[in-house]
């Protein structure tokens, strides 16, 4: 059988943020319904109600001296120090965000010069062929930019791509809004190099989709619920029962898609990395997944991280799966052969999922 150029990890990074907020931590802010009146429950009915759906109860939250580019930096170095390799090689440094560098003291999107060169700067790479550049993709992003690197690899432009993912959500979230509470920081990285094999290995195969017209907005950026506030800000704002729903049947045919197009039964799939949007979505997304072959999913076959580091956008998968590759996660690990997918949707509506084989 004659090689082939594969993409594969060989290091992979995070960084979560050191500030842990609980859900008691919300129990002094007032919420607003989208109408602007206040909502006619206790904070504490509000809060019960929020954990029993996402599953949250606490989030982490950068300190104010800390922006996305400093975080993907950290999540980066780290990557670079587990992959062994040097940073002058690196002939692509992909950074996935969505709001740029938001400042604690100037809460407004700085995305010049590119986080991505910010980044490189940072590492303090030299090498004027480290091309740097940023992708925007809704929470689907990192996993895009992964997308993007494995196209370069397969293709013969690159040899190894980093792909970052790193969002400051607390900066950009609406504190009288209930869903505010979904949001965190975080970022995580991996290094993609090329591999020449006669089997498959790697990454497989993947699939992508903008699910736009009605779905547009169903996250986009719009004033503070509460009338009375004083500011001009932007918040991020959630149409979150039509993002659920559209979810529940979108995600699964993509992932059914990339599985196809890898020749990979569903039965063959050792561990499932979702974006972490929130647990009963997840969870009905992988239930809906196996469903699609007639079967149950199997216990065990998706780490959550989400109760405890909350949503941070393009941050959650790689997060998630340098937490459980570099075994800190109990009751979860990668081993050498077995097949993973990684599945995200975020804003745009955009969805995508990869099928990787870990290689030996």
């Amino acid at each position: 059988m004659q090689e082939q150029i594969y993409s594969i990890i060989t290091g992979s990074g995070r960084y979560i943020p050191t500030q842990r907020i609980t859900n008691d931590d919300f129990l002094n802010h007032s919420f607003f319904e989208v109408n602007g009146q206040r909502l006619n429950r206790t904070n504490e009915e509000i809060i019960q109600k929020f954990s029993e759906i996402t599953g949250i109860l606490e989030r982490r939250y950068v300190t104010d001296d800390l922006v996305a580019s400093d975080i993907g930096y950290l999540a980066a170095q780290d990557a670079l120090n587990s992959s062994g390799i040097d940073g002058e090689t690196l002939d692509y440094i992909i950074v996935a965000h969505n709001f740029g560098d938001v400042a604690a003291d100037n809460r407004r999107s700085d995305f010049v010069p590119a986080l991505a060169s910010r980044v490189k700067m940072k590492l303090e790479i030299k090498n004027p062929d480290t091309v740097c550049y940023d992708l925007p993709f809704g929470c689907a992003g990192w996993l895009q930019g992964v997308i993007q690197a494995d196209f370069y690899i397969k293709s013969g432009m690159a040899k190894k791509v980093m792909v970052i993912g790193a969002e400051t959500l607390s900066r950009i979230c609406d504190p009288h809004d209930r869903d505010s509470m979904i949001y965190a920081d975080g970022a995580g990285a991996v290094i993609l190099e090329a591999r020449y094999s006669e089997t498959p290995v790697g990454i497989l195969a993947h699939h992508a989709q903008t699910n736009a017209g009605e779905y547009t907005y169903v996250l986009k950026m719009e004033p503070s619920y509460n009338p009375d506030y004083q500011g001009d800000e932007l918040f991020l704002k959630m149409r979150g029962r039509t993002l659920y729903e559209h979810a529940l049947k979108a995600v699964p045919a993509v992932v059914k898609a990339g599985l196809e197009k890898a020749n990979i039964p569903i039965t063959d799939v050792k561990k499932v990395f979702i974006h972490q949007a929130n647990t009963k979505m997840d969870e009905a997304i992988l239930k809906r997944l196996f469903e699609a072959y007639g079967l149950m999913a199997p216990d065990g076959i998706m780490p959550m991280s989400i109760s405890w580091l909350g949503n941070s956008s393009v941050a959650t998968v790689p997060t998630l799966y340098d937490l459980v590759s570099k075994g800190d996660m109990p009751g979860h690990e990668l081993t050498k052969g077995s097949v993973i997918v990684f599945a995200a949707v975020g804003a745009g509506v955009n969805i995508n999922a990869a099928v990787y084989s870990i290689p030996d």
